[in-house]
Order: C-alpha cells, then sequence, then structure tokens
C-alpha cells in the first residue's frame, strides 16, 4: 500500500499544507521561503524500522493515508503518517528542546461548554484555528459522545515517542490526545500488535470530524493509538 507520489505532487501537497514556510522543491531538495533546503529523499529503501526510526521527506508520503475509510484492523505495519522526518518537522514548528520554543504555542478552549478544558497546542501552519474548529464541532455532537472526548488527555508535551528516540507529534504542538477511557494502544495490548487485537471505540463522527480539519488519527495505524489526532494536513489534501 505504498503511495508513488512524484516529486510535484510532494511539492504541492508540502506547499499548500504549509505555505508561510514551503517554497517548493527542486530536483531532491524541499525548498523553505527562507532560502534553506532539506533533502526530500536520502536514496535508502528502507524496511519498517529504519523507515520509522529515520525517515526521510519522502518516507512521510509512503503510505496514503485512507481519508474516510471504516475503522477496520491495518494491514500489517501499516501506519500512515507515523514517520515524521525531524529536521523538516524542526524548520517549521520548532525544536522543543530549544530555548524560545513557548513562543510557538498558544492555548485553545477544548469543548468550550462540556469542558472549557485549556490544551497549550502550536500555533503555527493554522494548527491552533484547526483544532478550534475541531472543537465547535465537536462541542455540538450529542451527549453521548462525551466519554470519548473529556477529558482529553492532553496536547503539547515535549517528549519521544514511547519506545523509541523520535519525537512524538506532542513535541511539535501538533497533536492531542482524547479521553482515554475509552481508547486503546498497542503498546498497552497484550503481546503489542500482532498479539493483541486492533480494537477501536472511537466513533466515525469524531474522526470525520478531525479528518476534515487536516487532522489524522491513530487509529488508522496498525501501531494503534486510537486517542490520538495530528495535525499533517500534507497527507490530507483537499478532496476533487
Amino acid at each position: 500500500m505504498a503511495d508513488s507520489l512524484g516529486n510535484g505532487e510532494i511539492a504541492s501537497r508540502l506547499q499548500s499544507a504549509y505555505p508561510a514556510f514551503v517554497s517548493g522543491v527542486e530536483g531532491n531538495e524541499v525548498v523553505f521561503k527562507d532560502g534553506s533546503r532539506l533533502p526530500l529523499s536520502d536514496g535508502r529503501d528502507k524496511p519498517f524500522d529504519a523507515w520509522l526510526a529515520d525517515p526521510d521527506i519522502r518516507d512521510m508520503f509512503r503510505f496514503k493515508y485512507p481519508r474516510g475509510a471504516p475503522a477496520l484492523p491495518p494491514a500489517r505495519d501499516f501506519d500512515p503518517g507515523r514517520a515524521r522526518n525531524a529536521q523538516f518537522f524542526s524548520k517549521i514548528y520548532g525544536d522543543c528542546r530549544k530555548p524560545g520554543f513557548g513562543s510557538s504555542l498558544t492555548t485553545i478552549t477544548w469543548l468550550p461548554s462540556k469542558a472549557a478544558q485549556h490544551i497549550q497546542i502550536s500555533r503555527l501552519n493554522g494548527v491552533a484555528e484547526h483544532l478550534s474548529a475541531v472543537s465547535r464541532e465537536l462541542d455540538a455532537l450529542p451527549a453521548k459522545f462525551d466519554v470519548f472526548l473529556v477529558p482529553a488527555a492532553g496536547g503539547y508535551v515535549c517528549r519521544p515517542i514511547a519506545g523509541t528516540a523520535q519525537r512524538s507529534g506532542h513535541g511539535y504542538g501538533i497533536a492531542i490526545d482524547v479521553a482515554t477511557r475509552r481508547s486503546h494502544y498497542w503498546r498497552w495490548a497484550s503481546g503489542g500488535p500482532g498479539g493483541g487485537h486492533y480494537r477501536n471505540d472511537i466513533p466515525m463522527e469524531i474522526v470525520d470530524i478531525f479528518e476534515k480539519h487536516g487532522f489524522i488519527w491513530g487509529g488508522r495505524w496498525y501501531h494503534y493509538d486510537t486517542m490520538h489526532f495530528e495535525y499533517r494536513p500534507e497527507l490530507l489534501p483537499p478532496q476533487k
């Protein structure tokens, strides 16, 4: 299920998703508005573990994200959006380990009428605006959905992904975890992926709202994390 996108399509997606930072793609380089460049591909054909541990920018598009699909058990190691190139994301969001990163963050009110919970999130690339739009729509859902959403487990946290050296989407301020009591995570399952069967209780009405506003869902991963939503508009281009 690899996604064979050409350089032109990748350039279009990155420019559309991050217009304040990305100028385009020239040859094998992503060009930024400040004139700096990063390699699009390192030329290596990576097995899954290497793809996750050290992805280049092209690797982020390896799997086509199945927007709008039913919540079915994914194929083995099908983790669309789980790989992030650290240099690219540090360029467009900053490095949370460095002084001054806090200036890139803001606070939104999660579900104003149902929770009025303060969530810290990035103010860059429209993350806060899109998450606020998600919050307003979720706030209007019937009360039966509240158990999945309140309280949210949190937004920005400067930390690596559990069991890896890779920075989490939370470390860039681009992710939110919804309520944990009806969520499932592969590391919590007996035997991990393949040993503990895929489980999900998150209703698709919630997933659809997040995806509509540019957030991918960890429930679409083989290494599932059903509470996790992450702003990755380059993987959710406008539907034609």
